[in-house]
């Protein structure tokens, strides 16, 4: 206890200090969208055309809180227990949207949020639950249809649940053709991988037989990791030969290992769970790292070092969790959250993800208002991926401004010699001069089409100048193009 008061008022002195940092111009602002047992989205099963309409309507207005706010990434669940939010050949429809196992509600939720993210400037990454397959009851209600049912060889029962087994070769086989699926199929801009780790006591995991067959001479111990392992180094080569712009991260547990400054840190990924996010990254089988971080300070700051400083150049994004605000769970206040917002990014993390998605937008203790009106003011660019590829696109042209009634229009064209998807960043000054280093400068980031309308006010008389960057798959962006002046008058021109 002594060593956590002494820590303390250090890491307050350290928070006091980087408050001050400016809102980066690159930052991800994700949350984690939860579909399973409807948490998050949607609140009921649609059975009819108006429930179907509702369930989209309850999405739409989800995503424009989260616009409205300034995040810029969505990770949602699409494999829940051995069920999926998508058109599958391999996996049952979830009957959270048609209360049934099997059956779509009448259209393609996992579609319909790409297209929906995509139109409000945020990706859309594909979140995944691993190894988890349900409980007895799950199993049951899925039938014939449930993988322990389909595939029994390559499931275990644990604790009152059933999962795949990472030690049985063939499971890596299916939970590649679920990625492939995925993949093939959808314009997901990455699939993120939750649960890829041995469940809680897994000491007690029933694989001795099948560590006998399989494992040789090796310990459990690594061997189970090594099972993990060779799975994300599959995955990962195959998602980069099809899409390689399409980004592969984990969310692991918030504390990868035990280290010297924490030596009591408890539950850690690679002694309790056997999993190895760090030689993930060393080998470069991962593009971003979403770790669980669910602490306080002395539980959070140090392993955030550690996370950064094994990274290998990939994306550290700590998960923070707005949960644990709730009275029921931690009573955590706003600044617990947003102390750690300012660590991260001023010791090397490549933004925040929020769990879950109704802890933020719920504004608990204020969180949506001071994230919307403090931290997340300004828009943020992704992070650019440039260990998968650095091109450089060319800048757009023929940039116009319009005035339609209360808006203003702005149009460019997308460079002739791109053949590739592009997204735009739109600045602004009201000055002659644009900074376009500075997040102030930014109207819209991650904006898909080539116009932008904004409403202006009927009296407003004001000089604008605009100019309009674009940027790859891999978030790298080019030269913004050369600025576009624009009075904004009452009077017709």
């Amino acid at each position: 206890m002594k060593k956590v008061l002494l820590l303390l008022p250090v890491f307050l002195l350290i928070i006091g200090a980087v408050r001050a940092v400016e809102s980066p111009k690159h930052e991800i602002r994700a949350v984690w969208l939860t579909t399973v047992y409807g948490l998050d989205w949607p609140k009921r099963p649609a059975t009819t055309e108006a429930g179907r309409k509702a369930q989209q309507q309850e999405l739409c207005t989800i995503l424009d809180r989260l616009a409205d706010a300034n995040f810029n990434a969505v990770f949602l669940q699409v494999r829940l227990r051995g069920d999926v939010i998508y058109r599958s050949a391999i996996e049952p429809a979830s009957k959270t949207f048609s209360g049934k196992y099997g059956t779509m509600p009448g259209y393609d939720p996992l579609a319909f949020a790409i297209e929906e993210c995509h139109k409000r400037g945020m990706e859309c990454h594909a979140w995944f639950v691993t190894f988890p397959v349900g409980t007895d009851k799950t199993v049951k209600e899925q039938g014939k249809l449930s993988v322990v049912k389909r595939k029994p060889k390559l499931c275990k029962r644990h604790n009152g649940e059933w999962y795949l087994d990472p030690g049985v070769p063939e499971t890596a086989d299916y939970i590649l053709s679920m990625v492939k699926e995925l993949v093939n199929g959808y314009d997901i801009d990455g699939i993120q991988f939750d649960y890829i780790r041995y469940p809680e006591q897994a000491k007690s995991f029933p694989d001795k037989a099948v560590h006998k067959k399989y494992g040789k001479s090796a310990r459990l111990a690594d061997w189970r990791r090594e099972n993990i392992n060779k799975m994300v180094y599959r995955i990962y080569d195959w998602v980069k030969a099809a899409k390689p712009w399409v980004q592969v991260s984990s969310s692991p547990l918030g504390k990868y290992n035990r280290i010297e400054r924490v030596p009591n840190a408890g539950w850690t990924a690679y002694e309790s769970v056997f999993q190895d996010p760090k030689m993930w990254m060393q080998k470069g089988k991962q593009d971003m790292i979403v770790p669980m971080m669910y602490y306080l300070h002395d539980n959070f700051f140090p392993f955030v070092d550690n996370w950064v400083e094994n990274c290998n150049g990939r994306l550290v994004v700590p998960g923070l969790g707005a949960y644990r605000m709730d009275k029921s769970e931690a009573d955590w206040t706003v600044n617990d959250i947003t102390d750690q917002i300012d660590y991260s990014r001023y010791y090397g993390g490549a933004g925040a993800a929020f769990f879950r998605c109704a802890n933020v937008l719920d504004n608990t203790k204020g969180l949506y208002d001071e994230l919307k009106d403090n931290y997340y003011k300004y828009p943020a660019q992704l992070v650019p991926l440039t260990w998968l590829n650095d091109r450089i696109p060319a800048s757009p042209g023929d940039i116009r401004v319009e005035r339609e009634g209360d808006e203003l229009k702005l149009s460019w064209q997308k460079p002739a010699e791109e053949k590739e998807d592009l997204t735009y960043t739109v600045y602004y000054s009201l000055t002659d001069s644009i900074d376009t280093a500075s997040a102030k400068s930014m109207l819209a980031t991650g904006v898909r089409d080539t116009v932008l309308y904004l409403p202006v006010g009927a009296n407003e008389e004001r000089g604008y100048s605009f100019s309009v960057s674009a940027s790859t798959r891999y978030h790298i962006e080019g030269l913004p193009s050369p600025e576009t002046y624009y009075y904004l008058s009452k009077f017709p021109k």
